[in-house]
């Protein structure tokens, strides 16, 4: 009888699955080339793709799960996490909604997931609804605590389990102002951990609390944050790079560490070691925009500010899908350089911003600094009719147009200041565009100033002043002071003026006014050099010796060698033991003589 065959057995989802484990992401990902897309396998390439940072295509692999329509608690709490990450939590709500799951605090409340709780929180700091996300992370502290008190989890156990929810609510304290609150928790987390106490929180959460840190002191103790930055990396064996300790970080948290490193590199001016990091960034992300800013940040610090305008605009013409973040800086450093076009001409290329006021007001100057101001009218021009076509709610037209009128106004055009004024007063009747319009209109057209100046409202206590009188009169005088002014001074009142106050005067101690004895010499306040009765000291006119002791000087040798001729022949010959005593006196010398 014929043996049954045996159908070879793929493990190679299996194996995936050990790789991911291992943080071997590549390796795993590779392995699920090429297999049947069953919802096990899609689960895993979503995990795989949401670790490497490739929110697309995780997101892509989500939504072929959805055909399987899975039922999971866990599925619909990493589609959260995914669109978070992707930046699209926007898209959170819409999404959850079409999952069945309600995100609302109560409903929160009644479902008792933590990790629901948490990645909520975090689409509701994405969209800058921090007291919502506030409520929501305290929520899941709770709900969290108390699975972990079920489970007989000891108190540091339970901290260190809810440790990313710790840092994520100083996070929320530190966006909310709350700085000091926000650096006492992150402090905490990492001094536990330097003082090999059981740790509060996991590495991932600690690295976390340490960039925030970081990014709370700003410049302040540099070296210090740098040592403790220091401790989240290890060196590659790639030249120039370092790679961080094994972390389960996104790719948005990675930039973040490695971007704080580099700052701090350059705040302590190694810039050496900060060219090296940089130039390994570069080739570890190879399409990402920060280590490009990272680069400019290195050029501008070694003041090249052209080889960091060159770098943003080669990346940017590379990457127009992404050149925002390039194409911004760019804008900044060139406008701190006086390449106002340069400036202008990087603004005027991200065109989903260039209705925005920061965006009109910056380019409007520039345009201003190049002295065109045609090409500055047609800036505020474009954001009017955008403002116009706008549906939203926060509508800032009548801003734009109040602007674009008192630019125009400022330079001549007058007409269309008019324009833009007689609007505002039909579709929104303010009284400033009343009062702006008829002070347009009396330059252009008398008549209409005029009808529009019947439309303002008269002023309370101008009604007695006649203001045909007012203009024919020359003007109130100018009054230089209260000398000027004549006033009519009773003679009482200029008695009173007249009698001063005598005070009597103040001696020096021990003084009697009595018996003041001599008067004090007038000139005793000069130096003594000027005074009248200075008499300087005379000069010596007899020779100085200088020298060392027993020394004489050229013309004392000179005399005894003319005088050899009046000396007897012994002396004569023994010239050396003259010159060894000590200059006589005049005395000596006349007693000498008469001997």
């Amino acid at each position: 009888m014929r043996a049954a065959e045996r159908l070879p057995i793929d493990f190679s989802s299996n194996k995936a699955y050990c790789y991911y484990r291992q943080n071997k992401l590549q390796e795993a990902l590779d392995l699920l080339r090429g297999q049947e897309e069953t919802a096990p396998v899609l689960q895993l390439e979503s995990q795989i793709l949401y670790r490497l940072g490739r929110m697309n295509d995780c997101m892509n692999s989500y939504e072929k799960l959805q055909k399987f329509k899975i039922d999971s608690m866990d599925l619909k709490i990493n589609i959260i996490a995914a669109l978070v990450a992707a930046g699209r939590a926007s898209e959170v709500q819409t999404a959850m909604k079409a999952q069945k799951v309600d995100l609302t605090t109560r409903a929160l409340r009644d479902t008792r997931s933590f990790e629901l709780a948490y990645n909520s929180a975090c689409s509701l700091i994405e969209d800058k609804k921090y007291s919502e996300a506030k409520e929501q992370l305290d929520l899941a502290k709770r709900i969290g605590k108390e699975e972990l008190m079920v489970e007989d989890y000891g108190e540091d156990d339970i901290e260190y389990e809810l440790a990313p929810v710790s840092a994520q609510l100083a996070y929320v304290q530190q966006l909310q102002g709350q700085s000091q609150d926000a650096m006492q928790t992150y402090v905490n987390m990492i001094n536990k951990k330097a003082a090999d106490l059981s740790p509060v929180a996991d590495p991932s959460s600690l690295a976390v609390a340490t960039t925030n840190l970081i990014s709370l002191k700003g410049t302040k103790d540099a070296a210090d944050s740098l040592k403790k930055l220091d401790r989240l990396f290890e060196k590659s064996t790639a030249p120039n790079h370092l790679q961080l300790v094994d972390l389960k970080l996104s790719q948005r948290q990675k930039e973040a560490l490695y971007s704080a490193r580099v700052l701090l590199l350059l705040h302590t001016n190694k810039t050496d070691q900060a060219h090296e990091l940089v130039s390994g960034l570069l080739g570890m992300f190879r399409d990402s925009v920060f280590p490009v800013l990272l680069q400019a940040a290195v050029h501008v610090k070694e003041k090249k500010v052209q080889k960091a305008e060159e770098v943003l605009s080669q990346y940017a013409e590379k990457h127009p899908e992404n050149s925002k973040g390039a194409l911004l800086s760019l804008a900044q450093i060139a406008a701190n350089a006086n390449h106002f076009q340069l400036a202008a001409d990087s603004l005027s290329k991200i065109l989903d911003i260039q209705h925005m006021p920061a965006t009109v007001a910056t380019l409007v100057a520039l345009k201003e600094r190049l002295g065109d101001s045609n090409a500055a009218a047609s800036v505020l021009d474009s954001a009017i009719q955008w403002w116009k076509n706008s549906m939203t709610e926060d509508n800032k037209l009548d801003l734009f147009m109040r602007v674009a009128a008192e630019f125009k106004l400022s330079h001549g055009r007058d007409e269309e200041a008019c324009l833009l004024y007689e609007e505002l007063v039909k579709s929104h009747g303010s009284i400033e565009a009343l009062a702006g319009l008829v002070v347009t209109s009396a330059r252009t057209n008398v008549e209409k100033a005029e009808q529009y100046e019947k439309k303002l409202k008269p002023l309370p206590g101008l009604k007695g002043v006649n203001v045909e009188s007012l203009e024919k009169t020359s003007g109130a005088r100018h009054v230089e002071g209260p000398q000027d002014m004549k006033v009519d001074v009773p003679e009482e009142v200029k008695k009173q003026k007249a009698k001063k106050r005598k005070r009597k005067p103040r001696y020096p101690k021990g003084f009697d006014p009595a018996n003041p004895g001599p008067p004090p010499d007038p000139e005793r306040w000069l130096p003594r050099r000027e005074r009248s009765s200075y008499r300087p000291k005379r000069k010596d006119k007899r020779a100085q010796v200088r020298g060392a002791q027993g020394a004489v000087t050229r013309e004392t040798a000179a005399a005894s060698v003319s005088s050899k001729g009046s000396q007897n022949t012994s002396s004569s010959k023994t010239p050396a033991a003259n010159t060894d005593q000590p200059k006589a006196s005049n005395k000596s010398r006349k007693k000498k003589s008469r001997s």
